[in-house]
C-alpha cells in the first residue's frame, strides 16, 4: 500500500516507547480546570505523591520490558518544576519519516516539559534517524492548542488525525498539523457526564491494528455518526464503552507490540476492572491480552493515566 504521495504508511504499533520517570510529580493546579478527570482534594502530600507516582511508574516500565518493548526511560529534571512530566505524549510525536513534531500546551508549566536534550539524544545516543522538527507552539502565543497524541488519536497507517475540540485541542492547530503531516484531520466534539468538554481525545478513544475502542455516547451527534463510520470504513472493530469506563480511564490505552509480532494492549488497573466481559472478550477474540497496570495516584492527581505516560517512538533507526 502507498499513500497518495507515494510514500509508505506508518506502522500503527510501536516496540519503541519514550517514557520520563516524574521527579516532582503533584496534582497541577494550573491543568484542573480544563481536566475534569482530575481529583485535587485528596490531600496527599506533594512528598507522598511523589513516591507513590515513582513507583506506578516504574510498574509500567516493569511491564513493557517484559513484553518486550524496548523502554527508553529519561528522568525528569528538579527545576524547573514539572508535576506532569511523565505525560511527554502531550509535547512530542515521533514518525517514521524521521520527524518530531512539538506541540503548543495550554498550561503555561507544561511547557516547561519540552526538552530538545532528549531529541539529540535518541538521535545522537541511542540510533534513530531525526530528519527534521515541525515545531507547532507559535499556538501558544495566539491562545490556541494542540496536546500532541493526547489531543490527536492517529491512525497512522490510515493517516486519519481524529481530535476531540476543547480548549486544549484547537481546530487551526489541528489543520496545521494534517496540512504539514499529510492526515486528514476528523475533528468532533465530546462532552461528559456533567456537560462539560472531554479534555483530551485519548481518553475517549484509542485506535489500534484491527480495533478502536470509543466512548461514543460521549461524542455529539451529529458527530457520533461521522466518527463511527469513519472507524468502520478503516475496518476497524468498534468497541464501545460507556461514560462511566470513561472516568476509569478504560478508553487511555495503548497497543504495542513485543518481539515476533506479539501485540498486546496496555492500560491501567482500574480501566481493566471497568470493563465488561463481552469487551474484554472482543480484545480476546482479536489475540490482544489486556496488560493491567495499578496507577491510582497518576490518574487521581493527574488526570492521566496509561496511554499519556507512552509516547511512541516511530523514528528509522539509523543504519551501523
Amino acid at each position: 500500500m502507498q499513500l497518495s504521495d507515494g510514500s509508505a504508511p506508518e506502522d500503527q504499533t510501536s516496540n519503541h516507547v519514550l517514557m520520563i520517570r516524574p521527579a516532582r510529580f503533584s496534582g497541577n493546579t494550573e491543568t484542573a480546570a480544563s481536566n475534569r478527570f482530575q481529583n485535587l482534594g485528596s490531600g496527599t502530600a506533594v512528598a507522598d505523591a511523589q513516591l507513590a507516582a515513582a513507583g506506578e511508574f516504574d510498574g509500567l516500565v516493569d511491564v513493557l520490558r517484559a513484553k518486550g518493548v524496548r523502554v527508553f526511560v529519561f528522568d525528569d529534571l528538579p527545576e524547573p518544576v514539572t508535576p506532569d512530566a511523565l505525560f511527554p505524549n502531550n509535547w512530542v510525536s515521533f514518525h517514521s519519516d524521521g520527524t518530531a513534531v512539538l506541540y503548543p500546551m495550554l498550561a503555561p508549566n507544561r511547557r516547561l516539559e519540552r526538552r530538545r536534550d532528549i531529541l539529540a539524544a535518541l538521535d545522537d545516543e541511542h540510533g534513530f534517524r531525526l530528519n527534521r522538527v515541525i515545531d507547532l507552539t507559535h499556538g501558544e502565543q495566539q491562545g490556541r492548542f494542540l496536546e500532541g497524541t493526547g489531543s490527536l488519536v492517529l491512525d497512522r497507517r490510515n493517516r486519519l488525525a481524529y481530535a476531540c475540540l476543547s480548549p486544549r485541542t484547537d481546530a487551526t492547530m489541528l489543520a496545521e498539523f494534517a496540512d504539514k503531516l499529510d492526515y486528514e484531520a476528523v475533528p468532533f466534539s465530546a462532552i461528559d457526564a456533567n456537560g462539560f468538554p472531554v479534555y483530551h481525545t485519548n481518553v475517549m478513544l484509542s485506535v489500534g491494528e484491527r480495533f478502536a475502542a470509543v466512548c461514543a455516547d460521549a461524542i455529539v451527534e451529529p458527530d457520533r455518526r461521522r466518527v463511527l463510520d469513519k472507524l468502520q470504513c478503516t475496518s476497524h472493530e468498534v468497541i464501545e464503552l460507556s461514560r462511566t469506563q470513561m472516568e476509569c480511564f478504560a478508553g487511555n490505552l495503548l497497543e504495542l507490540r513485543g518481539p515476533a509480532e506479539n501485540h498486546f494492549v496496555v492500560l491501567s488497573a482500574a480501566g481493566v476492572a471497568s470493563l465488561e466481559a463481552r469487551q474484554e472478550m472482543a480484545f480476546a477474540e482479536l489475540g490482544l491480552s489486556l496488560e493491567a497496570v495499578p496507577l491510582p495516584t497518576i490518574e487521581r492527581l493527574g488526570g492521566g493515566s496509561a496511554r499519556c505516560m507512552i509516547t511512541e517512538i516511530q523514528l528509522p533507526r539509523r543504519q551501523a
